[in-house]
């Protein structure tokens, strides 16, 4: 995408209009159409945006643009809206000047589309942050409020705003927004009962019945069938492009974001319910008795509901339709009211009401966005006002005649404002001012503003005059008072050039506005410059219990009846504008004029009569030839010769000198003629914009010569540089490919090496294994040989020893059989004497054998100590002793089976129940609990590597305890190791060795009765490392490195016993401080650990679950 650099890089048309040659209506309005044809749909004069409305959406909001148009100066890139509103926010930041950004135009030219794309844009390059998103977004969020309850569809815009706002945005010394305030003018509140054909009232109606829900409908009492109001129009109900439905939804949550209470929404939507309800009311005639008729409520029920919606006695409301109660010197009259001063009063007050209501909502909305620092802010002022209105066939009415007459006095800051800045500029420049006639409209705001004979003084008062006051009694007065005004036109005046102009009616009078003549129908001034709402109805709104209408109708307190006559319309309104005058002349004014197109509402439309009427009544060709009267452009010497530098020789490429040097020569160069031109302090002058163009030509001219010269040098760079490529790429290639081929021969010449080595080893081997095998073979046969011959000679003594044990044998045969038979003829002789003995030793020797051998059953584990059941009870004694006997047997045989390190387990396990068992409740849960020595591996651990070298011996214990800190009892890790001679605390993530401590130096070791790991470990009086005080740990594995520091003590020789002092209670000293460290039975609640608090100076406080 190209990126201009200039407004006048690639211009469609003319981007700023004081460029416009020639300059008159026809050429500006073709330069406009020219434009928006090509979506060009902002143009500049001078420091003004005209913006078109094209009634669709362009690419050109989007982030890019915004980050495009940051602090780039307004001439240097095409006209956008951005520009300006950046200019006015740059101004306001770095310069410290309050600014004002003015958006005029009519119904339907995007003023509040313009409005809001400059508020979007300074909220998008303003600073960030919490704080700052909120203010910005509740900001930003007050439109959619306001547009809901103050804009309505007309025939020339369907998002019209029917009031005029100003908005103060307040900004920090950083120029990030702090908050804002609102002002509202003229809400055309006749609207709310009576509406144009085509036309709508204000949005809110309709988004209410649309997207409320059906229970919020039926607490409002309302129905979403639009016909069932009077107020509200059917012809125009539904719009195209409107979505009343998703509008209401995006209205409840942008009063949510603004700040905005449940109770405060749903007290506005009951008032808004409660105007819907008052326009149904209607009145009949009824006689009285002396001729006069009073009106009476028809249908109550619509009264009632009312009523019920704003907290009123029904009574109450329905006798201040029917009657009005005067006052005048301390007296009160009560008269009746006929059906049409019924409904005067009916509208009346749902006019009052909604209006009202509209500026609590803006009051309400500012407490919320206005700054809460009270230090001086600047400020950056957005009025989003109607612009000028002149409707066809003389329908204007006061609403425009006051309309207009804000528009005269814009007109009239503008143009003072202009010309101030245009002068401030020439005199700051030292250029010389020469005065520029223009059109002063000050004569018409003095007639309408004058208070002595002005249009508005005079109504005000007519309506303060007693007796019977008309419209056509208004406009006899203006015939007597403004008959020799010549900007005041009338057909009954004294000036009889208008008695026969067919053109004004009777009842109309016309005003010469600067923007062309206007006729004004004089029917309702009175009344609507009047706007009274009858005191009773003031006084029934007052008695209300709903929230808000004591606030709206402060005037109905009884307390402080005021007889004095409000001010009226025109008189406030009035009042308003002066104070809108004061507010913008002490800021920096910036402009957009917004000019629409078509009246059809639909884009790439362009007609010529509507824009020129327009442009007209905008001022806009006289703002043209005031800006150009002197000197039509003019531009920093430095963005001048960066631009026009390429025309001379002398300037090109670089300029060395200061940048106004280098302008003189360049103009100089160029043959531009002195008259042409002028130089000011910093930026250079030029008259006519023929002489700008004719620059700009041969800038065009140059910069093509250029672009060529570029061409040619970069083509021979691009040409030169591919060569030098080739030939690098080609040396390259070459040098990879003669590598690739050595490489080649080389593997080809290896393998082939390979093979024939890989041959020769194999014939190397295969001789050696054919004589290996034949050596093999040669061994198995002697060895075959011999074992034949020895087995050969071992059968043959086997043969002989056979036949010599047979003849052994025989010889002993004979003998036994020889003794046998000696022995039985013995044995008859004393058979007899001893047979009872025998039988008893043989029974005996039965019973033994089988008491032995149910014996066999009985495991060897030392642990059982299951016994088979004695038997006899002869055998008592000796079933106990065996059992004793084989007990100690089988232990002895498991201990057999210990290594050296079981055994040495088992003694340190052993040693623990001597002194823990029945003295501490966590002994039992370690019985189980293998003793392992080095929980942390530290030999194995690389990241204890340092720490394990620095020992001088072997870690008999590793292990992480916690350190107790005095000062909280909170625990810090640390490494615990143990030596035969020393135990050591560590940093747990350095490994930094924090203390080491000689096991002579400790005197004892305190640890509680119950299920905690907490144990003090206690040095002697005046040892070396008694200085830093005892250590208070915990650990999981407490047992283990007690029983092993008894175990080492035990075993010392050199050294005293270490004591164990097992107490709930005990002293520990911390350096110079003894500190009791007492244990106590916990709750449930404090978890599944044991827990140390510090109670005070002097106690440590343990809480040990309950087992």
């Amino acid at each position: 995408m190209e990126v201009k650099t200039s407004l006048l890089d690639n211009m469609i048309g003319v981007g700023d209009m004081v460029l416009l040659e020639p300059l008159n209506e026809d050429s500006f309005i073709m330069n406009l159409r020219n434009r928006f044809d090509h979506n060009e749909i902002y143009t500049y004069i001078g420091s003004v945006v005209i913006s078109m409305n094209p009634y669709r959406s362009l690419p050109i909001y989007t982030p890019q643009k915004v980050e495009e148009y940051r602090n780039r100066n307004f001439y240097e890139l095409s006209p956008h809206i951005y520009a300006l509103a950046d200019e006015a926010y740059r101004s306001l930041r770095d310069q410290d000047k309050d600014q004002c950004i003015l958006i005029t135009g009519e119904s339907g030219a995007g003023k509040t589309e313009a409005s809001k794309l400059v508020m979007s844009y300074v909220a998008a390059v303003c600073g960030k942050g919490q704080e700052v998103n909120k203010v910005k977004e509740q900001l930003l969020q007050s439109n959619p409020v306001l547009e809901a309850f103050g804009n309505a569809k007309t025939m020339r815009n369907d998002n019209s705003s029917r009031f005029g706002k100003y908005m103060d945005i307040e900004f920090d010394f950083k120029g990030d927004p702090l908050g804002g305030v609102i002002s509202n003018y003229l809400l055309e509140k006749s609207r709310v009962c009576k509406q144009p054909r085509g036309e709508r009232n204000f949005h809110i109606f309709y988004q209410l019945l649309s997207g409320a829900s059906d229970d919020t409908l039926m607490k409002l009492k309302l129905d979403r069938d639009f016909s069932k109001y009077n107020y509200l129009s059917l012809d125009s109900a539904n719009v195209n492009g409107l979505d009343d439905a998703a509008s209401f939804r995006t209205v409840r949550n942008a009063m949510q974001i603004v700040g905005f209470m449940e109770a405060e929404v749903q007290s506005v939507l009951e008032l808004v319910a409660a105007v819907l309800k008052l326009g149904n009311i209607e009145f009949k005639p009824e006689s009285r008795v002396n001729g006069f008729d009073e009106s009476r409520v028809k249908d109550k029920n619509d009264l009632k509901e009312m009523c019920e919606l704003l907290g009123i006695e029904q009574s109450v409301l329905e006798r201040a339709f029917s009657y009005r109660t005067v006052e005048a010197k301390m007296e009160k009259m009560s008269t009746t009211l006929n059906v049409a001063q019924a409904y005067y009063a009916r509208d009346a007050l749902a006019k009052n009401l909604y209006s009202r209501l509209f500026s609590w909502l803006v009051t309400r909305i500012n407490e919320s966005i206005k700054a809460q620092a009270k230090t001086r802010h600047k400020v950056m002022g957005v009025l989003d006002i109607y612009g000028f209105e002149i409707f066809e066939e003389g329908d204007n009415s006061f609403e425009q005649f006051i309309i207009n007459y804000c528009n005269e006095k814009l007109q009239q800051i503008f143009i003072e404002l202009t010309l101030r800045e245009e002068q401030e500029e020439y005199i700051r420049e030292d250029i010389e001012w020469t005065n520029i006639e223009y059109f002063n409209n000050a004569v018409i705001c003095d007639l309408i503003e004058n208070n002595q004979n002005g249009i508005l003084a005079m109504l005000d008062e007519e309506c303060l005059r007693p007796g019977t006051v008309t419209d056509d009694t208004f406009l006899d007065k203006l015939n007597t008072i403004c008959a020799e005004h010549q900007h005041f036109e009338s057909r009954l005046n004294k000036n009889s050039k208008f008695l026969t102009d067919h053109s004004l009616p009777h009842s109309c009078f016309r005003i010469q506005h600067y923007a062309g003549k206007v006729l004004y129908r004089v029917e309702g001034f009175v009344d609507k410059n009047n706007d009274l709402l009858y005191r009773d109805l003031s006084q029934a709104m007052y008695k209300a219990t709903h929230s808000l209408m004591r606030q709206l109708f402060p005037e109905g307190n009884p307390a402080k009846v005021n007889l004095k006559r409000p001010p009226t319309a025109g008189f406030q309104f009035k009042a308003s504008v002066g104070v809108l005058m004061k507010n913008l002349q002490t800021k920096n004014p910036n402009y957009i004029r917004c000019i629409k197109p078509n009246d059809k509402k639909v884009a790439h439309i362009f007609t010529d009569s509507l824009v020129c009427h327009q442009v007209r009544y905008l001022g806009l060709v006289e703002n043209v030839r005031v800006r150009r009267a002197g000197y039509a452009f003019r531009q920093p010497y430095e963005s001048c010769l960066e631009r026009y530098k390429m025309l001379c020789k002398k300037t090109w490429p670089h300029w060395r000198g200061p940048a106004r040097d280098g302008v003189e020569v360049l103009l100089t160069d160029c043959s531009v003629p002195t008259e042409e031109f002028a130089y000011g302090r910093s930026k250079i002058f030029i008259r006519n914009p023929r002489t700008l163009f004719t620059l700009e030509e041969r800038r065009r001219a140059c910069l093509e010569d250029l672009a060529t010269l570029i061409q040619k040098i970069y083509r021979g760079w691009k040409s030169r540089t591919h060569f030098l490529l080739l030939k690098k790429s080609q040396v390259v290639v070459a040098a990879w490919y003669r590598r690739y081929a050595q490489q080649n021969k080389y593997q080809k010449i290896k393998s082939a090496t390979l093979v024939m080595q890989s041959f020769i080893r194999g014939w190397k081997a295969r001789n050696i294994l054919r004589q290996l095998k034949y050596e093999k073979r040669c061994k198995e046969a002697v060895t075959t040989i011999a074992a034949y011959w020895h087995g050969t000679q071992a059968r043959m003594e086997l043969r002989r020893l056979k036949t010599e044990a047979r003849n052994k044998r025989a010889v002993s045969v004979i003998w036994a059989y020889w003794q046998g038979t000696k022995v039985r003829r013995e044995y008859r002789k004393f058979f007899r004497a001893n047979a009872g003995k025998k039988i008893y030793d043989f029974t005996i020797q039965r019973i033994m054998q089988k008491y032995f051998l149910g014996l066999k059953t009985t495991t060897m584990s030392p642990m059982d100590n299951s016994w088979p059941a004695k038997p006899y009870g002869f055998l008592e004694g000796a079933h106990t002793q065996l059992r004793r006997i084989f007990h100690l047997w089988r232990c002895k045989k498991y201990r057999g089976q210990f290594t050296e390190e079981k055994k040495a387990v088992y003694e340190e396990k052993l040693e623990a129940s001597e002194i823990f068992k029945d003295k501490k409740a966590l002994y039992p849960s370690s019985v189980s609990q293998p003793f392992k020595g080095d929980y942390l591996e530290i030999q194995k651990n690389p990241k204890y590597q340092k720490l394990n070298s620095a020992m001088e011996e072997k870690v008999l214990l590793a292990d992480l305890v916690n350190k107790i800190n005095r000062a909280n009892g909170k625990g810090s890790p640390r490494l615990f190791l143990l030596t035969k001679s020393n135990f050591v605390l560590a940093d747990q993530k350095t490994g930094q060795v924090k203390a080491s401590v000689p096991l002579p130096d400790l005197a004892s070791v305190s640890v509680s009765t119950q299920s905690d790991g907490f144990f003090a470990l206690k040095l002697k009086e005046g040892s070396a490392s008694a200085s830093k005080g005892d250590f208070l740990l915990s650990s999981e594995h407490l047992i283990e490195i007690i029983t092993k520091l008894h175990r080492i003590g035990t075993t010392a020789a050199d050294r005293d016993q270490i004591n164990i002092d097992i107490s709930d209670e005990f002293l520990v000293q911390f350096k110079q401080d003894k500190v009791c460290v007492k244990f106590i039975q916990g709750g449930p609640k404090n978890g599944n650990s044991a827990a140390c608090k510090r109670k005070n100076n002097r106690l440590l406080e343990v809480s040990v679950p309950s087992p």
